[in-house]
């Protein structure tokens, strides 16, 4: 879409908002606003950290967990009890299609979490695409039980020690929904209204969403936390990184996501634009569907990743230390990361001896599934995806390159179609069991939300023991041994850890960038202009 036209569709509407206003260039539409469906970390800054709260939060730009719509808590010393203490007279949104009658409390709480781990719960089937982290991290084995003790007040009882579970909590799929608009919506007989028409405690209200092109909010007058500097909120989605930087110098954004790692050098150069950057706990990879012949052999698994040439990859799609090479699933920076493990060399003729003991000296053919627009795990997909087409030919493989839009390449991989999928993860809770359990982990083969399928017994005891384990040097130990065992058999060609860039206005104020790549507009604000000088008296 041409500048002009573009600006016309954002900027015209905007025009007609009372107060501070803000737009966001975002890279992609959500997958919906029924956060525990979803795991992309779009449809996360879209609901989770717009439209919802949980128990406890992160604090900005930081891992470190505080208090939010739980006041306290305590964790027994065995630590298989929390108890929370919730806050009183936190208030539901007031929106066209629902009136709360009563302020958040405990039945809430019970209601978010049962739907999802009770079978029995009226609403556990009414999800069509499940709930992703509660399956992948079999939180059923691990909740023995939920009590509400009173109004103000509920106890979790686990199973097993679990050292990640209190982090696990200031997650997305955490997030607390009104028990009475379920009510209401279950009795209409709209339960998927939920997914369309959210509601939540969060510090914006919805108000609507035009499919792949933008979604309005409006400030929560009666927000816990006060009410944002912001009266309105606006994500416009922006495919393409390029038009999205346009859109910024262009004053139709005030905020663009993830520009291109490679223009960030020109970028640093612009005077009337900011550009934020942040070390970040994030992986891209490539998973091999294991569950799809030949990938099940780990010879040709480790065929692929000696054929990729890694580093040429990296110099074109990140530039100049924008980005770290990737060996392990996760980044150094967290604990049990395995320096020990060498990177797979690039090594085409060792490729194709392994492919030949495989029984496949005469090639093979695959698919390689990419998105058409980039993201910060995957600035440029098509390039990237023509680069491993290239190095696969080069002994044997022939690879067909296909393209969908984010949400369907998410929906067909948990789904099993592909062979090679370019995928990234952003960390969610600063512990690596994150990066493992969700990702790796059999729990998650079996749900789809592992997209290589892999099932290894061995290296899901040991990310288990580490979870449970309360003691850090035991679960740094259990990690590396772990590590050690997915590097061997090669589910992953780990890419890249990228860094995060924001492109902003300078009139942007309070803009705080996490490490765990999730963006909250929550406490940003707008400078004023300075007024005009009349120097014709």
């Amino acid at each position: 879409m041409p500048r002009s036209l573009l600006c016309l569709a954002l900027c015209l509407p905007l025009q007609l908002w009372a107060g501070q206003s803000l737009v966001v260039c975002t890279e992609a539409a959500p997958e919906g606003f029924d956060i525990v469906q979803y795991t992309a970390a779009t449809t996360a800054d879209a609901a989770a950290e717009t439209l919802f709260d949980r128990l406890v939060q992160f604090a900005p730009g930081t891992t470190r967990i505080v208090p939010a719509l739980a006041q306290s808590w305590e964790i027994s010393a065995d630590g298989l009890s929390y108890t929370f203490r919730l806050r009183a007279g936190v208030q539901f949104h007031h929106t066209p299609w629902f009136t709360p009658s009563r302020p958040f409390d405990a039945d809430d709480v019970l209601w978010s979490f049962q739907r999802q781990l009770d079978p029995q719960h009226p609403w556990h089937t009414l999800s069509p695409r499940g709930f992703p982290y509660v399956e992948s991290m079999a939180l059923g084995q691990l909740i023995a039980r939920i009590d509400k003790l009173d109004a103000q007040h509920v106890r979790f009882v686990l199973k097993h020690p679990e050292a990640p579970f209190l982090a696990d909590l200031a997650m997305g799929f955490a997030s607390i929904y009104s028990a009475e608009y379920a009510a209401q919506l279950l009795q209409a007989g709209t339960p998927e209204r939920l997914n369309s028409q959210p509601v939540g405690t969060g510090p914006f209200v919805f108000e609507r969403y035009a499919k792949d092109a933008q979604i309005r909010y409006r400030a929560n007058p009666d927000y816990w936390a006060g009410k944002p500097p912001l009266d309105k909120l606006l994500f416009a989605i922006t495919p393409d990184p390029n038009v999205r930087v346009q859109q910024v110098k262009a004053g139709a954004c005030q905020v663009a996501l993830y520009p291109k790692p490679t223009d960030v050098p020109a970028l640093r150069q612009e005077p009337k634009l900011r550009l934020g950057e942040q070390e970040a706990l994030m992986i891209a990879y490539v998973a091999l569907n294991t569950r799809h012949p030949p990938l099940d052999d780990v010879r040709v698994r480790q065929a692929i990743n000696l054929a990729f040439d890694k580093q040429a990859y990296i110099r074109a799609q990140y530039g100049e230390g924008a980005a770290s090479p990737a060996v392990n699933p996760y980044p150094p920076s967290l604990l049990g990361y395995n320096g020990a493990i060498a990177p797979w060399p690039h090594d085409p003729a060792r490729a194709k001896r392994l492919l030949a003991e495989a029984g496949h000296a005469s090639g093979l053919k695959l698919s390689i599934w990419t998105r058409p627009g980039g993201g910060p795990t995957n600035p440029n997909p098509g390039i990237g995806a023509q680069m491993l087409q290239a190095d696969l030919a080069a002994i044997g493989i022939q690879a067909q390159i296909r393209v969908y839009e984010w949400g369907e390449l998410i929906k067909r991989a948990k789904h099993g179609e592909h062979d090679l999928v370019f995928m990234g993860w952003v960390g969610d809770n600063g512990d690596p069991d994150n990066f493992l359990t969700p990702n790796l982990s059999c729990a998650a083969a079996k749900s789809g939300e592992n997209q290589a399928g892999w099932c290894n017994p061995q290296f899901d005891a040991l990310i288990r023991q580490a979870r449970q384990s309360r003691e850090q040097g035991e679960r740094a130990a259990l990690y590396r041994q772990a590590l050690e065992i997915f590097h061997e058999q090669a589910p992953w060609i780990p890419l890249a850890h990228p860094k995060l860039f924001i492109l902003f206005s300078p009139e942007v104020e309070g803009l705080r960038m996490s490490p765990l790549g999730s963006n909250n507009f929550a406490r940003v604000r707008r400078q004023s202009p300075p007024p005009a000088v009349d120097h014709n008296p």
